[in-house]
């Protein structure tokens, strides 16, 4: 059974609970979060997800919840869902969780028309694994629905995925609390324990089945894919032991998080971890401080790029013509590739009517091409776009939210890759570059982006007692500069009077004391940077 809660309209909430025969573990990205005002309609969730659904030929069972409410229009909801899903109005089914109204007509729903699982004891174990957690003393408790054949305590199952052998040490059903059972047949859905040590170990939408009885897996598996990537690395390296506990605590709960290590000549040793979305990493990272009190620096986010190479000692040295970058730092010259690669997605945006025109020149700006759009109701519109990734990541749900005065919503999915003409963006401080600040940008946007980094980091670093010069430059060329003038000291202010020249002589110290600060002093940049470095300016 999948169950997507899919977001406030006008006072109701509509629920697709899809459940389906076969079912299918996809990961969903924990990019985007729902809106919860009460008067925005259809959410962009609820168009995403039912279309994953429907794609996956599921069964889908429109709920209208919350009529109870003064503001709820279960009228124009149902309009809404008969034309952008195509279900009658008349199989809505409208219900008030808060009174009980209806409730008994959704179960009803439900059993007429869900058809019950097929069971088949007399063939080997398919078992598929749709949600998993890590207990400290029993290690990771995999939740699984079994298609065929049976299991029990003792028996060796084997991974589809990882190929790794276990013994099962318990099953059991939920109840909603673990239950331990003898065994589980096909048709039933419980959990089971076979001293696996990390969650990685039981990959959401993997197979199991019998060691010495191979199955095909069931279809529709998609490995959890990082698609934001970024540095983090300890405020004081003292903590680094600490730090690298709690990482490997938070990531024993949570397999969609990759880990690499990382140092920089800056920051010191770290890492490098992806993330399924930009909200997913802001998450972790509170998740760090508030459990952990762990104080990190996290460098910009970026998206994993591809480079086809053209030089065949680059190709002899990876081993492989196509190479995908996560870190801006290892990007490779242009002359020595073919063509770079960058992530795009499918965004779905919803808004009313009056929001178009801004939605439609802020789509523009982030290289979004328009796919379609289409009127839900006499108010409100469904727009999608096919946008890189990298132009939507960061702040772009913030602009949407401000220009639509919060009434828009947005939800995107993975759409591939595509060719793109890329660069590498250095940033430099008195002449040293920075690595955490390095970013690859479009050729087109390369001077805007380079002019508005350095305005950032003029208003971000503060003043030192010497001039700072914030350069961004695209290999030898230096595209855009800032200075950050000097902290002034009145060093006449002793002088009370007397001839020009003692303090002409005293001015000509200073500035002598200022060009050797310059050479030799140390530029800190503030936690802060490495995030705002890509906001943008509010889109106007």
């Amino acid at each position: 059974m999948a169950l997507f809660d899919c977001g406030s309209i006008f006072g109701s909430r509509l629920t697709c609970s899809a459940l389906y025969s076969a079912l299918v573990g996809t990961p969903v990205e924990p990019g985007v979060p729902s809106c919860s005002h009460h008067s925005e309609g259809i959410q962009a969730q609820t168009v995403a997800n039912f279309f994953l659904a429907f794609e996956s030929q599921l069964t889908i069972i429109p709920v209208i919840n919350k009529i109870d409410l003064k503001h709820a229009e279960p009228d124009r909801v149902e309009k809404q869902i008969e034309k952008v899903f195509d279900i009658p109005k008349e199989e809505c089914i409208r219900i008030s969780a808060k009174l009980g109204t209806n409730v008994d007509k959704v179960l009803e729903t439900v059993i007429e028309k869900i058809p019950p699982p097929s069971a088949n004891l007399s063939v080997p174990l398919k078992a598929l694994v749709f949600d998993s957690t890590y207990d400290h003393y029993r290690g990771v408790i995999a939740s699984i629905a079994l298609f065929d054949g049976w299991v029990q305590k003792g028996d060796k199952i084997m991974s589809s995925y990882t190929k790794k052998v276990y013994e099962v040490n318990e099953v059991g059903i939920l109840r909603p609390d673990q239950y331990p059972v003898e065994k589980l047949c096909a048709g039933q859905v419980g959990y089971l324990i076979a001293g696996m040590k990390e969650v990685k170990e039981a990959q959401i939408g993997d197979t199991f089945h019998l060691q010495k009885q191979p199955v095909e897996p069931l279809v529709g598996f998609k490995p959890a894919k990082p698609m934001v990537f970024a540095g983090m690395y300890p405020i004081d390296q003292s903590e680094y032991t600490n730090l690298r506990k709690a990482v490997e605590k938070l990531t024993l709960n949570d397999s969609s998080v990759t880990v690499h290590r990382d140092s920089s000549p800056a920051l010191g040793a770290g890492w490098r971890l992806g993330f399924l979305g930009l909200l997913h990493m802001e998450v972790f990272n509170q998740r760090l401080e508030q459990e952990y009190n762990a104080s990190v620096i996290l460098t910009a986010p970026t998206v994993p790029y591809k480079a086809v190479l053209l030089s065949s000692k680059l190709i002899k040295n990876y081993g492989k013509e196509e190479i995908t970058i996560l870190n801006p730092c290892h990007f490779p010259d242009r002359v020595q590739v073919r063509e770079y690669l960058e992530p795009v997605v499918t965004g779905t945006i919803l808004t009313p009517e009056d929001y178009i025109g801004k939605i439609i020149s802020l789509c523009q700006s982030r290289r979004g091409v328009q796919k379609n759009m289409v009127y839900i109701d006499d108010h409100r519109v469904m727009m999608q776009y096919l946008f890189p990734l990298n132009e939507i990541v960061v702040d772009f749900y913030d602009s949407l939210k401000s220009l639509s005065s919060g009434y828009a919503s947005f939800d995107y999915e993975d759409a591939g890759y595509q060719v793109a003409d890329l660069i590498k963006m250095d940033i430099y401080l008195n002449g040293k570059s920075v690595e955490e600040l390095t970013t690859i940008v479009h050729r087109e946007k390369a001077y805007a982006a380079g002019k508005a980094i350095a305005e950032r980091l003029k208003d971000t670093i503060p003043q030192q007692l010497f001039e700072i010069a914030v350069q961004a430059a695209i290999g030898n060329k230096i595209i855009a500069r800032e200075t950050i003038k000097a902290v002034k000291k009145n060093v006449l202010a002793k002088c009370y009077g007397g001839d020009i020249t003692r303090k002409m002589k005293l001015l000509k110290r200073q500035a002598e004391g200022k060009r050797r600060m310059r050479k030799i002093g140390n530029v800190e940049i503030p936690k802060d940077a490495f995030i705002n470095v890509l906001k943008r300016q509010k889109d106007k």
